[in-house]
This record gives C-alpha cells, sequence and structure tokens, in this order.
C-alpha cells in the first residue's frame, strides 16, 4: 500500500511521539501487530515496559492505530470523495 514516508509523519506528529510510536510497535510480536484486539492488560504491560513508556500511552497508540484502520478501510471501499466532503466543513482551510 501507499505507506507515508518517516519524515512526513515526523512533521505531522512531532519526533518525540513518533519515536515513541515506533519503540511501541517494535516491542509488539507479529500477532499483535496484526491484530491490537489481542493486547491485553498484561500484553500491554509487557509491551510498555519494551517501549520504555507508561501503559496508558500504549494504550493511546492502539486507540489511534484502531481509527487509522476504520479510515483506512473507508478509504479503500471508496469512501474518499464522501469523506473529504464531509470533513471540508470541518476542517480549516478545505472547501473552499
Amino acid at each position: 500500500g501507499g505507506k507515508l514516508p518517516m519524515d512526513q509523519i515526523k512533521s505531522r506528529m512531532g519526533d518525540k511521539s513518533v519515536g515513541r510510536m515506533i519503540a511501541i510497535i517494535n516491542s509488539m510480536t507479529k500477532k499483535e501487530r496484526r491484530h491490537p484486539d489481542l493486547l491485553n492488560g498484561s500484553r500491554r504491560a509487557r509491551v510498555a515496559k519494551g517501549a520504555g513508556v507508561q501503559p496508558s500511552e500504549v494504550n493511546t497508540l492502539i486507540k489511534q492505530f484502531e481509527q487509522m484502520q476504520k479510515m483506512m478501510k473507508m478509504f479503500s471501499k471508496g469512501g474518499m470523495g464522501k469523506m473529504m466532503r464531509g470533513m471540508a466543513g470541518k476542517l480549516p482551510g478545505m472547501g473552499r
């Protein structure tokens, strides 16, 4: 698929949070990356420990990840136009 270049992601989110995200993702097993819903409390704690972050940060990343996945599904179903129209009213600088 179309991956965003890392520097583009960093400029959007700030270097620190991207480094943390990468550390968190690297602390997960392949299975957990494919199925984030497998991450129960003890797995989250292990991932957080491995990444050197608080478990709450792991939870935040997983929530963001799940939202991204939902958005990607919408894009792949051809919902891009619909979504852009929906967002046009909400985002400043769009829908001019």
